[in-house]
């Protein structure tokens, strides 16, 4: 079982890999997980198609499982 800061390092390193893949900062996705700004439509269209990246099990580490379904399941329900 992961300890504490290795939880916390692998988020970080998620968030970092994640504003980059988006070509955005780290900073722009911890305001929006924090509900201070919303991405712009462009940048949500992105994030979907990641978010269908990680539901194949790509982009993640291992202890995450099927996040990348639930996320898509509950922001992009069609």
């Amino acid at each position: 079982m992961p300890s504490r800061l290795q939880t916390l390092m692998t988020l970080l390193w998620f968030k970092v890999k994640f504003a980059a893949k988006l070509g955005v900062s780290f900073q722009s996705v911890n305001r929006w997980e924090k509900g201070r700004t919303k991405p712009l439509p462009l940048a949500l269209k992105q994030i979907e198609a990641l978010l269908h990246q990680m539901g194949d099990g790509a982009f993640l580490p291992p202890l995450w499982g099927d996040r990348g379904k639930d996320l898509l399941a509950k922001y992009f329900c069609e």
